[in-house]
């Protein structure tokens, strides 16, 4: 097998993401098919690049030898590929690049870049690793992205970026069956969820940290299962778990979403980018349009309204 960009670009992603899961989620592709590459790739090269641990993938002496060589070249091709686009926008009009962490409020803020700036081709992309997405920031693949940073899992910052807070701690609420006893008050006791089983994504960075952090405080052990955020508000409205949401999250039928007395699960939400304005627009007019979005979402949310009612904030009420 001859060695091409794409498979040292996979193994870049296996070492920045830590895990092979996470990776083949960022670069688009399964599971099954990354470790399939990785095992091709390793044995055209005669050596094992990872060792597979319970936690994750790490690089062996000889990955880090190949990785040393792997990044470079990768960064050339992506800085060539920017320039051809670059180039290629100066000669066919205004481009915009945004990204995001899952959030209720990209619609809206898409619908208000749009209007906005009508001549300008806005495109977004959407992955659960922000760490990722402010990588691509600040390599220039995104002029702009809104991630959440987990109270307790800081996000690798790179160097350089600039950072607009949108909400310095956002509580995350639980999702659990409408029929569920603790279902019938307000706001949850963490404690009345012990002998449930949940659900979190681990291929979302800092989640399982955040909630495991979350989970020792309080003394806790429940059962834990891993799996995306779709799948679980299934098993949430069967009864079979509950979950952490943020507080935007719209229920579905036969589930409810609730707050968790003291909020001990919090997130931080901002916006990065480069420093400057961006190609198409400043970015003060970017987050603006990502703010009003924001509480939009926010205040059509019943749990979550009721919230900020009783907590003065942290948005302005009727905004």
């Amino acid at each position: 097998m001859e060695l091409e960009v794409r498979h040292l670009r996979a193994l870049c992603a296996i070492a920045d993401a830590g895990s092979v899961r996470k990776a083949a989620r960022q670069l688009g592709m399964t599971q099954p098919s990354l470790t399939t590459q990785l095992r091709r790739i390793e044995n055209a090269l005669g050596g094992q690049l990872f060792f597979r641990e319970r936690t994750g993938s790490r690089p062996t002496p000889l990955g880090h030898s190949v990785l040393s060589r792997a990044r470079p070249i990768v960064a050339d091709m992506r800085a060539l590929v920017d320039e051809i686009a670059a180039a290629s926008l100066r000669a066919g009009g205004a481009r915009l690049c945004i990204g995001s962490t899952s959030s209720r409020a990209v619609a809206g803020w898409l619908r208000r870049l749009r209007a906005r700036l009508p001549d300008t081709d806005t495109a977004i992309r959407i992955d659960v690793s922000a760490n990722a997405l402010l990588q691509m920031v600040a390599m220039g693949q995104l002029d702009v992205a809104f991630v959440h940073e987990v109270e307790g899992a800081p996000l690798r910052r790179p160097d350089g970026l600039v950072e607009r807070e949108l909400i310095a701690r956002e509580p995350q609420f639980v999702a659990l069956a409408a029929d569920h006893p603790a279902a019938r008050h307000p706001v949850v006791e963490l404690a009345e969820l012990a002998g449930d089983q949940w659900m979190v994504d681990p291929s979302v960075d800092g989640e399982w940290t955040g909630l495991r952090r979350v989970f020792a405080a309080a003394g806790l052990d429940p059962r834990v299962v891993h799996g995306d955020y779709l799948t679980a508000a299934d098993l949430v409205a069967a009864g079979e778990v509950v979950a952490p949401c943020q507080p935007t999250s719209r229920p579905r039928h036969g589930m409810v979403i609730r707050p968790l007395r003291g909020d001990p699960l919090a997130v931080r939400l901002f916006m990065a980018h480069r420093p400057g304005a961006a190609p198409a627009a400043p970015a003060d007019a970017l987050f603006a349009d990502l703010t009003a979005s924001y509480m939009e979402v926010a205040w059509e949310s019943t749990a979550y309204r009721e919230w900020l009612v009783r907590h003065d904030g942290p948005l302005p009420i009727g905004t």
